[in-house]
């Protein structure tokens, strides 16, 4: 047996460093893409969250609170060390409420979190201060740089339903189209009474929202509609705006899940690309004044299986790109039922996380959305459906950030409106479960890189035609939220950290 010597003891320590190395190496892919600046896609208009229900009580929060959330949400500044502040989001979804809550327990609506407001009183009065919580909000986003401002109608005001209600009883429209110019007319007195309170004119209106479901459960305001009385709706609202001269575009659409875009399946409710804007559909409404020539749709129910998740999203685009100069928003997403992620409970970290910037990577690059946006920018609860979370207090109570928002930050902080994306192809050997997409605003190129996997990845990046010559990446990870990482002179070897989204900023 040999005896112990500090050169053995020296030699044995130089192994175990080596083989330590060794095994940190082979674990490390390395991936190699080109990204062409010369092949460009969809421009990005924006990402956004809605104010849905949370923020009419979360607005009126103490003020170093409801300041923390908006910060989250809104703010492109950062701290000293360049730590971001906020993840950026440049829209935002301002809920014109069917006065439920008015109604108090006589709505039906069980829990008044669900409820909404609206500045249209049970007496044909209109009261601007009647949504504190929510135009809080909304100067607040304007403040912290949002530009793009969205209204949206999950049902009619009560005044103008059937059954006096903001759901459905039956399951069928519960609009009374007689009184159609009435809440038209409302619409507008709304987009108007925002304007002169905030100085914000509403840049879209989205009437109707998900009208394929039935909305008869009375959980939530809701009303659905076939595609003939959306496009009568559409019309409706259309008459309302040119009349009081009102510049905001209508958003059509809002479908309940992306297939009801272009699926023939549903005549009635489904196929609504070409309902809407082929001019030879009866339901055409495309050539109106105020209709924005965009579609938007939700990509709940549709993101499992894989072969499913990508081939819905690949028909969408295919239904856009028929309709010469049509748009795709996706507007409204959080987790459901049917993902792959066990169970609906709130996550704060990262598997959650993970899961919706691969969501987000694919509806980008596959279905070419123009806007990407989340459902409750602030939630109260135990579910996977907010950015940022607070306790279920009306008055005040704890603020949770979560990875969810800082992996959507990875996008909406540096992918700003105007970006164009850009193509990107693989060389070499392919990571299947790593999705890498790249924008292009001026000079600045910005990639973002999903890496799923239990290994570091040693990206090497070449654009065609254009040496990068300055690179900072921001990882969102366990470790980091949106952080500043790392520093390079090139795009050769940029290290993306296992399981984390990566921003790569390069010019």
């Amino acid at each position: 047996m040999l005896k112990s010597s500090p050169h053995l003891n020296r030699f044995l320590i130089c192994m175990a460093l080596f083989s330590s190395a060794s095994t940190t190496f082979a674990q490390e892919t390395i991936l190699k893409v080109e990204i062409d600046p010369a092949i460009t896609f969809q421009t990005i208009e924006g990402f956004g969250a809605s104010d849905a229900w949370t923020c009419q009580f979360a607005g009126l929060w103490p003020a170093e609170k409801r300041n923390k959330m908006a910060d989250l949400l809104f703010s492109t500044q950062t701290t000293k060390a360049g730590q971001p502040l906020g993840i950026g989001l440049n829209m935002w979804r301002f809920s014109i409420g069917g006065g439920s809550a008015a109604q108090g327990k006589a709505s039906d609506i069980g829990d008044e979190w669900r409820r909404q407001y609206a500045f249209l009183q049970p007496d044909g009065t209109y009261d601007w201060n009647a949504m504190p919580g929510q135009m809080w909000f909304l100067n607040a986003a304007k403040k912290r740089g949002v530009n793009q401002f969205i209204g949206f109608v999950n049902s009619p005001h009560v005044l103008f339903t059937k059954n006096g209600k903001a759901y459905s009883t039956d399951g069928n429209c519960n609009l009374n189209f007689d009184k159609l110019p009435q809440f038209a007319d409302y619409l507008a007195a709304t987009i108007k009474g925002i304007k002169k309170t905030t100085g914000i004119e509403l840049n879209y209106l989205s009437p109707a929202n998900e009208p394929q479901w039935k909305w008869d459960e009375h959980k939530q305001e809701g009303c659905p509609y076939n595609n003939a009385e959306l496009a009568q709706l559409y019309r409706g609202v259309n008459d309302a705006l040119v009349k009081s001269q009102i510049k905001t575009k209508i958003q059509i659409g809002e479908a309940g899940q992306l297939d009801y875009l272009y699926d023939n399946g549903s005549r009635t409710k489904g196929n609504q690309v070409y309902q809407f804007f082929n001019a030879a559909s009866p339901n055409y409404v495309g050539n109106l004044a105020n209709v924005d020539q965009s579609i938007s749709g939700h990509s709940y129910f549709t993101t499992s299986p894989e072969e499913k998740f990508i081939a819905v999203r690949k028909k969408t685009a295919e239904a856009v790109a028929q309709i010469k100069g049509l748009r795709y928003w996706m507007s409204e997403y959080c987790v459901l039922g049917d993902e792959v992620l066990k169970g609906e409970k709130r996550d704060l970290g990262m598997v959650t996380a993970l899961f919706i910037a691969r969501l987000i990577h694919h509806d980008l690059v596959i279905s070419n959305a123009t806007s990407w946006q989340w459902w409750l920018a602030v939630s109260a609860g135990d579910y996977k459906d907010g950015l940022v979370y607070i306790d279920k207090n009306k008055t005040d109570g704890q603020v949770y950030d979560s990875k969810l928002l800082w992996a959507l930050g990875n996008y909406s902080r540096f992918i700003s409106a105007g970006s164009k994306r850009l193509q990107v192809k693989t060389l070499g050997t392919d990571v299947p479960q790593v999705n890498v997409s790249s924008y292009l605003q001026n000079k600045k190129l910005v990639t973002v890189v999903v890496n799923p996997t239990e290994n570091d990845l040693d990206l090497n990046m070449e654009v065609k035609g254009n040496q990068q010559r300055f690179v900072q990446t921001y990882v969102t990870s366990d470790q980091y939220n949106l952080s500043p990482y790392k520093q390079y002179q090139d795009t050769r070897h940029v290290r993306i950290p296992a399981k984390s989204v990566t921003t790569v900023i390069s010019n």
